[in-house]
């Protein structure tokens, strides 16, 4: 499975991986960004992805810009701090 990570503190980006790699150990991360530049990015640039872990509050924004900028089917975990934004990540999907 190839997994993106988006997430813009770094060890919450690192310990995400390590959590996958202790359930699935032949989970590939492929990419791990912290803007919605970076995330915009890897989906423009046709990256097959099999699932997104998605912050909401990313160094240069809200994640949830992306969304305005490409098309992102991939499925998504979002994983925030932020339970504020918990309806707006339900409505997008």
């Amino acid at each position: 499975m190839n997994v993106v990570i988006a997430e813009d503190e770094p060890l919450a980006s690192e310990r995400l991986a390590e959590l996958l790699k202790e359930c699935d150990p032949s989970v590939c991360i492929t990419d791990q960004v912290d803007t919605v530049d970076g995330l915009v990015q890897i989906f423009k640039q046709g990256q097959s992805t099999d699932l997104l872990l998605l912050d909401i509050q990313l160094a240069d924004g809200k994640s949830f810009e992306a969304f305005q900028k490409t098309q992102i089917t991939t499925p998504i975990i979002f994983t925030t701090a932020y339970d504020q934004y918990a309806m707006q990540a339900f409505k997008h999907f």
